[in-house]
């Protein structure tokens, strides 16, 4: 099956690694490891694991939404922090975007990211009939 449509990275190292924000084949959407950066590559909300949550659940709304689905066709998501212990407050973000669609999720702690001031990722998949 052919991929129908791809969301750009724009990030600045998104040409250098080869990366789409978001990637829909048939009825599936895979959206890369997000973080709270600008299209220029500073950092959203540095050391802010709440507000860095809720730039990137935005931005990915965004992206699946130029493919045609919204938040409540995910059907998973993954979650990547620096610490661990921070997990209630990103869980807090996330649960403002997912109460009520209830995916299947992951929280990893302990990961190292792009840059110093990030505390997390994020990555989702999503199922549109």
């Amino acid at each position: 099956m052919a991929i129908v449509a791809r969301v750009d990275g724009n990030r600045p190292w998104a040409p250098v690694v080869g990366y789409s924000r978001a990637v829909r084949m048939g009825n599936l959407i895979e959206v890369s490891g997000t973080t709270a950066t600008t299209r220029e590559g500073g950092v959203v909300c540095p050391n802010d694991p709440y507000g860095q949550m809720q730039y990137i659940l935005a931005e990915v709304k965004k992206a699946v939404e130029e493919l045609g689905a919204t938040l409540d066709n995910t059907i998973r998501t993954r979650v990547f922090l620096t610490n661990i212990e921070e997990w209630p407050a990103v869980a807090k973000a996330h649960g403002e975007y997912f109460a009520s669609v209830m995916p299947a999720s992951s929280f990893v702690g302990g990961v190292h990211l792009m840059l110093p001031e990030l505390c997390v990722e994020f990555e989702a998949t999503l199922w549109v009939d």
